[in-house]
């Protein structure tokens, strides 16, 4: 175990940084995904990177070995939200770092509709106007579980536009009408 007081990084630097290609791409998935600076972007890298380790590893192990982790290892991943039910380890390997950043709390907040950018739902959460079940959650990079997804909510007296509701169809419309 580990002093509390003393954290370790959460993530590993890219070991060539000034790679064009490199930089372009990361550049693309800050402005996608709403991120504030790249160290955002790299701890999410490192945590795929772990999960692939664990899938790799997991493959070169026996059997015995084999049998007894993988389903540890999926069903953390499925509760995640990381993958769905019925997964294998060729799945895990084939995650990209835009799966795991769309498990986080600004990107989920965005895509459900309560933000109309993700800049914007980083906003709402940091002023504490999103909500997880009955938690208000103030960090962007919360990782949403799949329990937890269908929980999320913009508190009631926010400023925040509420997600549209489906328009009625034409024939129920009509008939409201005449009645």
């Amino acid at each position: 175990m580990g002093d509390p007081k003393k954290s370790r990084k959460q993530y590993s630097r890219p070991r060539s940084p000034w790679r064009g290609d490199q930089l372009a791409q990361e550049l693309y998935t800050l402005g996608t995904f709403g991120l504030r600076n790249k160290r955002e972007l790299w701890k999410a890298q490192t945590v795929l990177s772990s999960v692939r380790k664990q899938a790799r590893t997991l493959l070169a192990a026996t059997e015995a070995v084999r049998l007894r982790e993988e389903p540890k290892l999926l069903a953390s991943l499925r509760r995640r939200g990381l993958t769905k039910e019925g997964a294998t380890l060729d799945d895990i390997l084939s995650l990209t770092v835009e799966d795991v950043l769309a498990r986080r709390l600004q990107s989920m907040v965005f895509k459900k509709g309560f933000a109309v950018s993700p800049l914007h739902a980083r906003q709402l959460i940091t002023h504490g106007h999103v909500s997880v079940g009955d938690r208000k959650i103030t960090v962007p990079g919360y990782m949403v579980e799949s329990q937890e997804e269908d929980s999320l909510a913009v508190k009631g007296n926010s400023q925040a536009p509420q997600p549209e509701q489906p328009a009625p169809p034409a024939e129920a419309v009509a008939e409201a009408i005449q009645k």
